[in-house]
């Protein structure tokens, strides 16, 4: 039950993980493909404390340490120390916890290149918040924990700086986006499914399916090859196939022999408008759409940018594993300045 729970998290952050290394450190040494226009520099000519550089922005092991700890902290109060022990096929989970790290950092420091390029600033409340932000987290530090992670009041007030600057330069970009989603776009409808690997069989089945009076579930509980049976799903989620078929059909329906993805299917609708889930899919759209909006300028702006690492320093880089090291607000207290309820 604990390796699932791990693997659980790793899957709602691998995703973003992967996208955002690839995005900044691609041809780097911590991967090894490369192409496009990045240019990326191996060296040892950054400072001492300097993890990695894009343009002319670096990132310091401190900014890194605060990071990383904060989110260390965090799965251990859920999940205890023994979280970072547990490995699959995959690999363990603290090295994918350090890549996660980095590429929020990348990405921050970038977006703080990019506001600087549309001229984007705080404005004077905004950098009182980082201030205050500032003070408040670096106050919070014990005497241990200001020496473990080698962080000062300044360098702490910064990081609140740049990662305001990344959320409003996301905000101005994504703030021309239609939220207008009509129900037809977003409609989510619910079907029963049965999933067979035989044609012969898929036949046979959909014949008796199609009969008047028919028990469909208890069709698809005796004879679908998945598991699942119910099904509710909008446009662009499924099969081409499956997906037409199923938009064609109207309430209590039953469909054809559909072949997709090398098996078969056989459909009954069970609602052609799932309003609860319609309304859902219509923000999950939006957010579709921001989504594509900001990667589309963002990765044409990363693209141009030169990015170093120090990968002596970066390998060097692991937890702390102290009692008296216990933060975990970095963020809360970012939520408790900049984020309007």
């Amino acid at each position: 039950m604990f390796i699932k729970k791990v693997q659980g998290i790793r899957r709602g952050y691998r995703k973003r993980v992967t996208a955002a290394v690839c995005a900044f450190f691609l041809c780097s040494g911590l991967l090894t493909a490369c192409g496009g226009d990045t240019k990326v520099v191996l060296t040892t000519a950054l400072k001492k404390n300097e993890v990695f550089r894009i343009g002319d922005l670096s990132c310091t092991l401190p900014e890194v340490m605060v990071y990383l700890t904060n989110m260390q902290n965090q799965y251990e109060a859920v999940f205890g120390e023994e979280i970072w022990n547990a490995k699959d096929d995959e690999g363990a989970l603290e090295k994918e916890a350090k890549e996660q790290i980095l590429a929020e950092l990348a990405q921050v420091k970038a977006m703080t290149l990019l506001a600087q390029q549309k001229g984007i600033e705080l404005d004077e409340k905004e950098e009182e918040r980082a201030a205050a932000a500032g003070k408040e987290y670096y106050q919070s530090l014990n005497e241990t924990e200001v020496s473990a992670l080698g962080v000062d009041e300044k360098t702490v007030v910064q990081m609140y700086r740049e990662y305001a600057l990344a959320k409003k330069v996301y905000q101005q970009i994504v703030e021309n986006v239609n939220p207008e989603i009509s129900d037809d776009e977003a409609r989510t409808i619910t079907v029963l499914q049965i999933r067979l690997e035989d044609r012969e069989k898929a036949q046979d089945v959909c014949s008796r399916a199609q009969e008047e009076g028919a028990d469909f579930e208890s069709l698809a509980e005796n004879n679908s090859e998945d598991p699942v049976i119910c099904y509710s799903f909008g446009k662009g989620e499924v099969n081409e196939a499956v997906e037409a078929a199923a938009f064609d059909l109207g309430k209590d329906e039953v469909s054809g022999v559909i072949e997709a993805d090398g098996s078969y299917y056989i459909l009954k609708c069970i609602s052609t408008f799932d309003e609860a889930q319609t309304q859902l899919n219509k923000v999950k759209i939006v957010e579709q759409r921001r989504n594509e909006a900001f990667h589309n300028e963002y990765n044409a702006f990363v693209d141009s940018l030169t990015r170093q690492i120090n990968e002596e320093l970066w390998d060097s880089v692991a937890f702390i594993h102290d009692e008296n090291v216990n933060t975990s607000s970095f963020f809360e207290v970012y939520n408790t300045y900049f984020v309007v309820n």
